[in-house]
């Protein structure tokens, strides 16, 4: 800091494990390391059988500024899919103006939560890293942790959803579906009771759906989107946020949207027009064939085909080598496993990170998603520090041979 006129911002989550790992000589493309950390996808062929390859082109047009809003075509294009996908056969449905496109997910969370007004939201415990520190920023709301419950897998009921609106005086909720890090998933019927309590209840509700193409479901293939469950799209206090990054396997294009009601569509805009200024102009135009229905439905099909093996091998070898798991991740690309039948000091995931780090193997702590924004609970020891998040993203070579150091790390220990 160079003067009292600036504050610091700590290093958390991903980015303190990055930071730690390239300190001892981690670099991207680095085949010597195992990063089951950064929660980034495979980019390349999984079977899929869809070019890859994207030409972005830089004409006189691309080359201005584009609509903070984002590019008309591409809001359609996001629209129409979730028309098609989750909207059939309903008399309400999303036009361009219920789409707002974002310089990735976290632009788009940047956004919403400068809207957000005077009311209590609340945040589930564990849940995304970055949550932290958005929902610290903004003091218009005051943010309130939801404890999920440790033996189901902190997977959260609606019944303890409901609860906990009434009894804090909630405005809004916000939850990852699927969950990152636990890989929870409110899927069905639980996720249509889900938004008729916040409805009825007058709570808003905004679904971080980054992870939706990831569902291991054993009798059909297919995406997730609260979008299914809305009644009134313009009238639902419903916001999804979802995006290229994980569902479509471009984490370097850095495209997001954000899918609600026209009013608060236009509040984010608003937002966006002096937070970021909108997303890259050249490359929304070139993203616009990937949200074709028909090309959208085959990816989401090589991702859960591909991601779902990769989870059953690593489920499997965690439980080998003595890791607990309290649910399998039935969404998303994490494990969430319990060290809680290791001896000390392995029951840290700190200190196991630690030691990770010194086979080039990177994990991510389970007290970052214990999410607390502003450090409101600093006199409390986390109850996540006894677990630790570990990706599948990563191809599968990459998997075995970090769960291979993993697996040495306890043996050598005991």
């Amino acid at each position: 800091m160079i003067n009292d006129s600036f504050k610091g911002i700590p290093k958390t989550g991903v980015l303190f494990v990055m930071a730690k790992a390239e300190e001892q000589g981690f670099y991207y493309g680095n085949d010597e390391w195992s990063n089951l950390g950064q929660g980034a996808p495979e980019t390349g062929d999984i079977f899929s059988g869809l070019n890859r390859s994207l030409q972005i082109n830089i004409d006189q047009t691309s080359a201005e500024y584009g609509p903070v809003a984002g590019n008309q075509e591409l809001r359609t294009a996001v629209a129409n899919l979730y028309n098609q996908r989750y909207r059939c056969g309903k008399d309400s449905q999303y036009t361009y103006q219920n789409v707002a496109i974002s310089v990735g997910g976290r632009s788009a969370l940047t956004r919403i939560a400068a809207i957000i007004g005077n009311v209590n939201l609340g945040h589930f415990l564990p849940d995304y890293t970055a949550y932290e520190e958005l929902l610290g920023l903004f003091h218009n709301f005051i943010p309130i942790p939801i404890p999920s419950i440790e033996k189901n897998g902190f997977k959260p009921s609606i019944a303890e959803i409901k609860a906990a609106i009434i009894d804090l005086g909630l405005g809004v909720i916000l939850l990852s579906n699927p969950c990152n890090p636990t890989g929870q998933v409110i899927q069905g019927e639980n996720l249509h009771r889900l938004i008729k309590t916040t409805k009825s209840l007058g709570c808003s509700a905004i679904f971080d759906e980054f992870y939706s193409h990831y569902i291991y479901r054993k009798y059909k293939v297919e995406s997730l989107s609260a979008a299914r469950y809305v009644e009134d799209v313009n009238r639902d206090n419903v916001i999804i946020v979802d995006g290229l990054t994980k569902n479509w396997r471009y984490p370097g294009l850095r495209i997001g949207w954000t899918v609600g009601p026209v009013e608060l569509i236009e509040a984010i805009t608003a937002a966006g027009s002096f937070l970021d200024g909108g997303a890259v102009h050249a490359i929304q135009k070139a993203v616009v064939p990937l949200l074709d229905p028909e090309y959208a439905k085959l990816e989401c099909r090589s991702i859960q085909s591909t991601f779902r093996q990769k989870r059953d091998y690593v489920v499997e070898r965690l439980k080998q080598i003595g890791f607990v798991l309290n649910a399998i991740p039935n969404g998303s690309f994490y494990c969430f496993p319990s060290l809680e039948n290791f001896a000390k000091p392995y029951q840290d995931s700190m200190v196991l990170f630690n030691e990770l780090l010194k086979q080039k193997v990177i994990c991510v702590p389970g007290e970052f998603f214990d999410v607390n924004p502003g450090r409101r609970r600093r006199n409390i020891e986390s109850r996540l520090k006894k677990y630790v998040r570990f990706s599948f993203g990563p191809n599968m070579d990459e998997i075995a041979q970090g769960l291979d150091r993993v697996e040495q790390v306890i043996k050598d220990f005991y």
